[in-house]
């Protein structure tokens, strides 16, 4: 069920943070059926398939897909010359990289605020605390700017608020955040505890989860792995990069 619904959601060019808001699922629940740690109900799983257009089974059952296209395309450039394999990897290459562009929701800008260099646009969703916790809000969209052009892939971006990842990241920087399923070891990440969200190093302690801030003058963190009852966490995402805005 997890495959199936990552690829489907590849196939619409929609991260699940989208995907939730499209269906009026919970972000959370959604990244449990992504991470295969609960399964959906058949009403649920109805509504899936009828939004993407297919059937049931092809949510539920596991197998291998490969587009017909991708076949067409390897057959296609085997009958052809080097130097015309070399133009179609081109070519390929930079449907790629528009591609990436597109589903991070990065738009260059030449010339804002009368300056030469380009401008990369980046959406963000709402904040995360790196001091005493931020609650949600109403799923707040901001465009902020860099001068990067650099920036990795990644699945959403979002606003550190407070103090207690510093000297790495400040207030009011900009974090990319990209969906992990494997088991944190020491990388920072963004964690969903009880509706409040922090952006903190996150290890695994035997049977805690450990969310450290570099900060010396805030405390560690420590939830029981799993939760217990009546207690949640959900770890949301890896924060793969980061930037402290241009102001235009």
């Amino acid at each position: 069920m997890a495959k199936n619904l990552k690829r489907l959601l590849d196939s619409k060019g929609l991260n699940p943070h989208q995907f939730s808001e499209i269906m009026d699922f919970k972000y959370t629940t959604v990244m449990n059926w992504m991470k295969a740690n609960t399964y959906p109900r058949i009403d649920k799983i109805e509504m899936m398939a009828n939004f993407f257009g297919v059937e049931k089974s092809d949510l539920v059952e596991e197998y291998n897909y490969v587009h017909p296209y991708v076949d067409k395309i390897k057959e296609t450039s085997s009958l052809l010359k080097e130097f015309r394999q070399e133009k179609v990897l081109n070519f390929a290459t930079a449907q790629l990289d528009e591609q990436k562009l597109e589903e991070n929701k990065i738009i260059n800008l030449s010339g804002v605020d009368n300056r030469t260099s380009s401008l990369t646009a980046v959406e963000t969703i709402e904040k995360v605390s790196a001091g005493f916790g931020f609650h949600y809000g109403e799923n707040e969209k901001t465009i902020y700017y860099t001068l990067r052009n650099d920036l990795p892939r990644f699945d959403f971006a979002t606003v550190v608020d407070g103090d207690s990842m510093e000297p790495t990241l400040h207030s009011g920087d900009v974090i990319l955040i990209r969906q992990n399923y494997d088991t944190p070891q020491g990388g920072i990440y963004v964690v969903d505890y009880d509706g409040t969200s922090w952006v903190k190093e996150v290890s695994i302690d035997e049977n805690e989860l450990v969310l450290h801030s570099i900060n010396e003058k805030y405390r560690d963190r420590f939830l029981p792995v799993p939760p217990e009852d009546g207690e949640y966490w959900n770890i949301v995402g890896e924060v793969v990069d980061w930037f402290t805005p241009e102001k235009i």
